[in-house]
């Protein structure tokens, strides 16, 4: 169909990368919400270009959800929007479907063409209850919500940086067919931070990176991971409400440019047996007026007594909150200890076998560092409940509790029944969100059997199986 009629924005990525940079910029200095609003609605309006604006929210398992919207209704209409949230996993009952979608201006996004189609524009949604409040089982509002009360009781800033790693296989779909197949085929065997130029991992990762740039993120450092066709693209660290919604982006991001290089990018935290899973590892600080509260040049590891709390009560309730930071049945398959996995709860500079690791840093980068988080979490309620239990859980009456013998579950069940069982999770997401959520892992674990029965012989049968409905149940 020919395009020679169609005049619908298309922007280099460097002036992409200007325009985001610019509106991160209004995020850290937290211009008004009603100012970035209006300049958000006179670019729209003046921007003939632009045909639509790609509406993002997620559920309460962190599955991405996008709706688009036609530009000028969306410009007339903002503040009505409404959806159908039973349709929405962990969101409302029948019953009470009804929800609206509010517009958070300030997560707006100018989009690349050749990536989401020309003429777009994406932003962060807020899902809205009946009653004009926050939705509970929306936990982007929930982190938002809680990351804008420390800021205004106590200026406490909370700073997040995730590094996402994730299988690139051969195939578009390979995840969906994995159950035909048997298998999921490398398209890179080079190993750790090595790739020849042009192969097809390099050039994934090279384009891939390039997206996320023209989006703002501030790129680090990308290269191949330990693993054969893993990957790892790192960004620069943000406030905590950015870095959950570029996790979104980065995952987004990557299964767009997968997908059109004739590939699958994957995110299951264990997709094969044999070679490192792969993790998200969560980089975590807390500032005010600019200054990090995590560094003291003259504390243990350089960090201060707050930083030292703060891994103690993640230590506390580590088992507690296991269930969020690893919510699938695969994730529990990454966490092996032959694998570098992080199951020990405890805390060390060294040891990656941790689940807190102390890195090297100075009075810019000093932070704390989550690492048995898997990538198919949730990023809101991930970040949520790491910092929520950080400044505000309870310290456990436990003998060295930063080397105790203490590990985290090897299955998912277990986790279910630490977190049903612990009073922080109640307190962490109320009653009625903590049900469902459970409920929903609960569904999810019985699709998959726990344990080997006497008519399926090899393990790879059930393995085979657990992946797939891994796919279909926590892909997102």
């Amino acid at each position: 169909m020919s395009t020679e009629l169609r005049n619908f924005l298309e922007l280099s990525y460097e002036e992409l990368e200007e325009l985001n940079l610019s509106a991160k910029e209004q995020r850290r200095k937290r211009v008004a919400a009603d100012v970035i609003q209006e300049e958000r609605l006179k670019y729209l309006t003046d921007q003939k270009g632009i045909k639509a604006v790609t509406v993002l929210f997620s559920d309460l398992e962190g599955r991405l959800h996008t709706l688009d919207y036609d530009k000028k209704f969306l410009v007339k209409s903002f503040d009505n929007l409404t959806f159908d949230g039973s349709s929405i996993r962990g969101f409302t009952a029948q019953r009470e479907s009804d929800l609206r979608l509010g517009i958070d201006w300030s997560s707006f996004y100018f989009a690349p063409a050749d990536i989401f189609g020309s003429g777009k524009a994406l932003v962060f949604g807020e899902v809205i209850d009946k009653n004009g409040a926050s939705y509970s089982g929306d936990l982007r509002g929930v982190l938002k919500n809680f990351a804008n009360q420390l800021y205004t009781e106590q200026g406490y800033v909370l700073n997040a940086a995730n590094e996402i790693e994730g299988f690139l296989f051969a195939g578009t779909d390979a995840e969906k067919k994995f159950h035909e197949t048997g298998k999921f085929d490398y398209v890179n065997t080079g190993g750790y931070y090595h790739s020849l130029p042009g192969d097809p991992l390099r050039s994934f990762i090279d384009t891939t990176a390039e997206v996320q740039r023209a989006l703002g993120f501030e790129n680090e450092k990308d290269h191949p991971e330990v693993a054969p066709s893993q990957f790892e693209i790192n960004y620069s660290y943000g406030d905590v409400l950015t870095a959950a919604d570029q996790i979104q982006l980065y995952k987004l991001i990557c299964r767009q440019v997968a997908t059109k290089m004739g590939m699958t990018a994957s995110f299951l935290p264990k997709p094969v047996v044999g070679v490192n899973g792969s993790g998200m590892h969560t980089n975590l600080s807390i500032s005010k007026n600019g200054k990090n509260l995590f560094w003291d040049p003259k504390g243990e590891e350089k960090l201060s007594s707050l930083g030292w709390k703060f891994v103690d009560r993640i230590l506390s309730h580590g088992n507690d909150i296991c269930l969020l930071l690893n919510p699938s049945v695969n994730s529990y398959r990454r966490l092996d200890p032959h694998f570098e996995a992080p199951n020990q709860i405890k805390a060390s500079a060294v040891d990656r076998g941790s689940m807190v690791r102390i890195p090297i840093g100075n009075e810019k980068s000093s932070r704390v560092e989550v690492r048995s988080v898997a990538p198919d979490a949730n990023p809101y309620l991930v970040l949520y409940s790491i910092f929520k239990s950080g400044l505000h859980g309870e310290l456990a009456k436990i003998k060295n509790i930063r080397q105790a013998e203490r590990y985290l579950p090897d299955n998912i069940y277990t986790a279910l029944e630490n977190f049903r069982g612990a009073s922080w999770t109640s307190t962490l997401l109320g009653e009625d969100v903590k049900a469902r959520y459970a409920d929903l892992k609960q569904a999810s674990a019985d699709r998959c059997p726990r344990l080997l029965g006497t008519y399926v012989k090899p393990s790879e049968v059930q393995f085979h199986h657990e992946v797939y409905n891994q796919f279909l149940w926590n892909q997102f």
